[in-house]
């Protein structure tokens, strides 16, 4: 199960390249931008549950789709691109098993638990 998954993400992942397709862009633009939604992790800074929050905001699929579609519907490319990248970056964080984070803990995500563990051998 876990490979289809990771498959699944994958091939999502590459949909969200392909949206990017008709903006036309330099491809330095997505090694610019593709892993910006991290910026979410400065929420981090003022505790688990803030940094929780902003986190998985910027790296919500809904919110992606949301935001290409009124992109799309509104002729604005800024918010294709956004929705795009979004889409695509989260795709493949998931896809590395990196998924939305719980309030108690950075490492505690919605997939599995993530990084070393706190306790030694």
């Amino acid at each position: 199960m876990r490979t289809i998954l990771k498959m699944e993400e994958a091939l999502m992942f590459l949909f969200g390249l392909f949206l990017l397709w008709p903006l036309g862009l330099a491809w330095w633009w997505l090694l610019l931008l593709f892993f910006s939604p991290h910026l979410g992790a400065l929420g981090y800074l003022a505790g688990p549950r803030i940094g929780a929050l902003t986190y998985n905001l910027f790296h919500h699929k809904g919110l992606a789709l949301a935001l290409y579609l009124l992109g799309v519907t509104s002729g604005q490319s800024h918010l294709v691109l956004a929705g795009a990248i979004l889409f695509a970056h989260s795709s493949f964080d998931r896809m590395l098993g990196f998924g939305l984070k719980h309030t108690d803990s950075f490492n505690n995500t919605h997939l599995a638990v993530i990084g070393r563990s706190s306790q030694t051998s």
